[in-house]
């Protein structure tokens, strides 16, 4: 039995339509939708009514049109192959005076996102001066270029201990109103999972929420109910062997484990090739409902110090409903989407369950 990913279909479908309730939604599919698979992502959220995705690579929003031929896709990163997004129909950022003034004889036929900058400074115009006047510049010069919408990102959503999010979110309600009167924008998007749960809906003159990590089922903060998102990912392994270790004895690479007392270690049949974390090794794993303290973690391999209860070809959770990505992240694992990347589907076995 070698590791495994396995994924409810079913609670992962139900728990979008919760989420997203009735509300316009872009939903963010970057990075093979979180590493749950594209295909299988937007089958789920085509199911759910979403029928705008957007990502970060121009590859994967080319496979995207190639399975579904009637969505929106929205490229928020740049690039510069403007066939290709004519050829395929892929909207695009438009992210600096600077872009624009180098490539606006180009951009004809492309529907494009205007963003504002904001204070993640990782892309964007940097003043309302900016956009005012490339927004005259374009309606006065290339009547070919299509401004479909309006974006920015918010850096600072899941923080509370400061007031970054309230500045940011203030700043870019100044473009949106300053703006509007001058373009009609078609779609106008900034709010991700932490400022749809933290706004409790869409802000103001807004047509539509750009979700990701709550669709996928985790919090985007930790004081948020785990009822708000559910998660329908297991991934796990089973019991190789037991092995019992004397005290003072040490077991694993450059004495990895080193027992205090006599211990019994059960050898796990998944390590950080699979994916998992050094740091997700730092807590425990789930073997017949109870949490057991993993002590080493190797390419293939994993230590678990546990008790008679135990046993070879036991079921070895590393998520799981009762131990959630999110809960690792909050113990300072990483990233709900850093943990979900690192998960390796070139030797974890897929399983989809209904």
């Amino acid at each position: 039995m070698s590791a495994k990913w396995e994924i409810n279909q079913t609670q992962f479908t139900k728990n979008i339509k919760q989420v997203i309730k009735d509300n316009p939604v872009i939903a963010v599919v970057k990075n093979n939708a979180y590493n749950y698979g594209l295909e299988f992502t937007l089958d789920c959220m085509t199911a759910c009514g979403i029928n705008y995705f957007s990502t970060t690579s121009l590859e994967e929003a080319i496979a995207i049109r190639n399975y579904n031929d009637t969505c929106n896709i929205f490229l928020m990163n740049p690039v510069t192959d403007f066939e290709s997004l004519r050829q395929y129909n892929i909207e695009m950022t438009l992210p600096s005076a600077q872009f624009f003034e180098q490539y606006s004889d180009e951009l004809y036929g492309i529907p494009l996102h205007m963003e504002y900058e904001n204070l993640l400074h990782r892309s964007g115009f940097k003043s309302i001066t900016e956009m005012q006047e490339t927004l005259l510049i374009i309606k006065a010069q290339y009547p070919s270029i299509d401004i479909k919408a309006l974006w920015t990102h918010f850096g600072y959503a899941d923080e509370f201990e400061v007031t970054d999010y309230e500045t940011e979110k203030k700043d870019w309600l100044e473009v949106v109103n300053a703006l509007t009167p001058l373009h009609s924008f078609e779609v106008i998007h900034a709010q991700n999972s932490a400022s749809y749960v933290r706004e409790d809906g869409l802000l103001p003159q807004h047509t539509h929420l750009r979700l990701g990590i709550i669709l996928y089922g985790s919090r985007p903060y930790s004081s948020l109910p785990e009822t708000i998102t559910r998660q329908s990912l297991r991934i796990s392994s089973h019991v190789i062997q037991i092995r019992e270790i004397n005290v003072g004895h040490s077991a694993g690479y450059s004495f990895a484990f080193t027992a205090q007392k006599d211990t019994r270690l059960a050898v796990v049949a998944i390590g950080y090739g699979d994916g998992i974390l050094r740091t997700r090794a730092k807590h425990d794993c789930l073997i017949n409902n109870r949490r057991y303290p993993i002590k080493a973690l190797m390419m293939s391999h994993m230590f678990v110090e546990v008790d008679e209860n135990v046993q070879p070809n036991d079921i070895v959770y590393l998520y799981h409903e009762q131990m959630r990505i999110d809960e690792y992240t909050f113990l300072g694992v990483g990233a709900n989407s850093e943990q979900l990347s690192a998960l390796n589907h070139n030797t974890l076995l897929l399983e989809v369950t209904q």
